[in-house]
Parts: C-alpha cells; sequence; structure tokens
C-alpha cells in the first residue's frame, strides 16, 4: 500500500478535474490508501463509493475515466451505486426508466396473471409505487431496495395493516422490475419484510376489526333508524348484510337465481374478493333469520321483495367504497351512536362489519359447522377460524351443555 501524504501537490488538480468531468458536488478523498467517490446533494445529504483505485497520481487518469462514466449512468437513471457496479461488471449496463416500468408493472396486475381492480391498484400500489418513482427519479435516490422501502412505509404505523401493505406492494413492483424489465439484481426486495413492516408499541391498542351484535341488538338498531325513503334503503341493506352475512360491497353484487331442478329461487352473490391467496368464488347464499329475545323469528320477506322490485338500496359506489358510505350513513344516526357507546362501555367495537360478524356468531349458535358457515359467507376454513367470532360466552355455555346432556352414563 503506498504512503499516504494529504497535503500532495496533485490532489487540488485531480479533485477541479473531476469536478470538471461531472458536476458541482462530486469530489474524491482518500479512505485508507484508496480512493472514494462522494456526491453532495443539495440539502446537505451524501452518498459515497470506493473506487478500485490506490490514492496516488498515478491512478488519476483511469479515475477520472471511471468517473466519467458513472456521472453518465447516473444522468441515465442509475443510483451511484448501482453504476459503480455497472462499471465493476456486478450489473446490467442497461436499465429502463422507472417510470415507465411502473406503467408497465400498473398493466401487469390490472390486466393479467391473479388481476386486480383499478380501484385495487389505486388504493393499494398506486401511491407507493408513486411515490418509490418520485424518490428513484430524485437527485437524493437511495441507492438500496431496503433504504427505499423504509422511505416509502414510515409515514405508517410500525405493525399496522396499512403499512404491511405498502411494503408489499412495493416490493411486488421491485420484484417485477428485475424479473421482468432486467433490472439490476442489486434492486431485488428483501425476502422478509417484518423488519421493515416491524410491529405495534406494546403500549398501542390491539387491531380489532369488530364485534358481533346480538340479533336483538340488530332488531333494536333498525326499528330505531329513520323511517323516511332514505332511512328505509339503509334499514334493508342492513337486514340483508345481517341475514345473509355479506360484506357492506357485496350489496352491491347481489342477485336472485332460479334453481333448474327445484325452480325455487335462492340468493347469489357474484363478488370475487381477490387477495394474495387468490380470490373467492360467486357463491350460492343462505339466509339465516333473526330471532328475538321472545325467540320470535324475524320475517323480512327479504327474498319476496327483492324479486317484486319492493327493495332499493341506497347509493354504495361513492367516496371509499360501500363500507365506507354505510359508516357514514349510519355514524349520523342517534340509534347507532347510542349502541356504539354501549358496546365500548363493554370493551367491544361497533363497525359496520359487525352485521357479518354477527352472522357468523349466528351459524356457530345454531349448530352450524364451520366449514358449511365459511363456504356460505365466502371466505376459506383458515380465514373462518382466525377472524371470525364463533362463539359468545352464553353460546359457550350452552354448547357444553349440550355435549354433557349427550355423553353416555358410565363412560
Amino acid at each position: 500500500m503506498p504512503t499516504v501524504r494529504f497535503e500532495e501537490p496533485w490532489v487540488p488538480g485531480f479533485r477541479s478535474a473531476v469536478r470538471t468531468s461531472a458536476a458541482e458536488g462530486w469530489s474524491v478523498r482518500e479512505h485508507r490508501g484508496g480512493m472514494r467517490l462522494q456526491v453532495r446533494h443539495q440539502g446537505g445529504s451524501m452518498q459515497t463509493v470506493a473506487l478500485p483505485f490506490d490514492w496516488a497520481r498515478r491512478s488519476t487518469g483511469d479515475a477520472l475515466v471511471r468517473i466519467r462514466n458513472i456521472y453518465a449512468l447516473v444522468e441515465e437513471g442509475h443510483t451511484l451505486r448501482s453504476a459503480a457496479d455497472v462499471l465493476d461488471g456486478k450489473a446490467p449496463a442497461t436499465i429502463k426508466p422507472w417510470k415507465e416500468a411502473a406503467e408497465r408493472f400498473r398493466d401487469q396486475k390490472i390486466l393479467h396473471g391473479n388481476a386486480i381492480k383499478a380501484t385495487t391498484w389505486e388504493k393499494n400500489y398506486g401511491p407507493v409505487v408513486t411515490m418509490a418513482v418520485d424518490l428513484l427519479s430524485s437527485a437524493k435516490a437511495p441507492g438500496r431496495p431496503d433504504d427505499l422501502l423504509d422511505q416509502c412505509i414510515r409515514d405508517w404505523e410500525p405493525g399496522s395493516r396499512a403499512r404491511q401493505i405498502r411494503a408489499q406492494s412495493l416490493s411486488q413492483f421491485l420484484r417485477y422490475c428485475v424479473d421482468r424489465e432486467s433490472f439490476p439484481e442489486l434492486w431485488s426486495p428483501p425476502v422478509d419484510l417484518r423488519s421493515h413492516v416491524g410491529v405495534k408499541s406494546a403500549n398501542g391498542s390491539p387491531t380489532r376489526k369488530g364485534d358481533p351484535l346480538t340479533d336483538q341488538q340488530i332488531i333494536d338498531l333498525v326499528a330505531g333508524l329513520p323511517k323516511d325513503e332514505t332511512g328505509k334503503r339503509w334499514c334493508d341493506a342492513i337486514r340483508l348484510c345481517s341475514e345473509l352475512g355479506l360484506r357492506p360491497i357485496e350489496l352491491l353484487y347481489l342477485s336472485v337465481r332460479r334453481d333448474p331442478s327445484t325452480r325455487e329461487f335462492h340468493w347469489w352473490c357474484s363478488y370475487c374478493k381477490r387477495s394474495g391467496g387468490g380470490a373467492t368464488a360467486p357463491r350460492r347464499l343462505e339466509p339465516l333469520a333473526l330471532i328475538d329475545q321472545n325467540d320470535g323469528l324475524q320475517n323480512w320477506d327479504l327474498l319476496n321483495r327483492w324479486l317484486t322490485g319492493a327493495i332499493t338500496l341506497p347509493p354504495l359506489e361513492s367516496g371509499n367504497g360501500a363500507a365506507e358510505c354505510l359508516k357514514t350513513y349510519l355514524n349520523r344516526q342517534k340509534a347507532w351512536v347510542q349502541l356504539k357507546t354501549v358496546m365500548a362501555a363493554a370493551g367491544e367495537r361497533l363497525v359496520p362489519y359487525s352485521f357479518r360478524h354477527s352472522y357468523s356468531l349466528r351459524c356457530h349458535q345454531r349448530g352450524i359447522d364451520g366449514g358449511s358457515a365459511a363456504a356460505a359467507m365466502g371466505h376459506s376454513y383458515e380465514v373462518h377460524c382466525r377472524s371470525y367470532p364463533w362463539a359468545s360466552e352464553a353460546g359457550v355455555v350452552a354448547a357444553f351443555k349440550r355435549a354433557r346432556a349427550q355423553a353416555v352414563p358410565g363412560l
């Protein structure tokens, strides 16, 4: 290793040549006897990369050529690190613009494979991909996928579902760029995203999807809503969600079909919920009528009223979707606010999906097995076991009473 002398006469001229060959803010310095290129951006941030040359006058000619080539690649869209890797033979020399790759990625997600809806792209993919492209096209572009991920998701709470979705969406984009667009392998996303998503603070509240209502609570809520024309439409929407176990968005995909063999009419839902595990298929719906506190069966006559055109649904396609529309309406209603207060005092959370959760609980209480309930609700048995309440305290007590009553004496 050559002897390092920090004030050798060739150094100022070399640094001046570097600025002339590249741009203001580009410079070199000695590092452990070697040469290191550094780029200072407006605002004070700096990127550095090692060059394969000794810190010596004899290396300046080759170093200038390398720096000019690195600068040219950076101008084409490479990061400082990827440009250095290209010239070291560690990555392809060409890289397509990030913006164009993002446009092709959008087409791939919407038009091919397990295609998603345009609204899903706008909600889950578009924002984070756009943010990533803007960062990667800036003067302060991250040099590694890990840094890019952290910058794009840091505004969301650690461990939150929103942060997880953003990380997964961006990871898919980076993987697409490497696999389909021939971007340098160094842009491959990390296999395990948990360190980026993080976990919620121990002092934070756990995420809860909502608690089920009793049949009587739903009956009382419907009775307490306005009886004007708008109120009647929302009441029917709640009745349908409760009796059929619907997601609010499935109200838009609801229809009635006729069985060719029995000639009987039955409910049908054509909604396909897409997720990482695939898509749920359209399904036949199985109504499960509510029972009031006096054991009276609630006959809302929904099927016949639908067939005769007596049911008109409220507007559900504006804003952020059907669930948000239902939430907005209910939050303005005194009966809903009062019920939410009562449930909160009991440590329970009331949400628009509570009507669907109630259907799941009703299935369990009436002896319907988990697999059948899952099929009727349009999700897997695994999801049903993990996400939906099967039993209240009273239901558990009743189930064990039935089991004990059926036990054979003497065994």
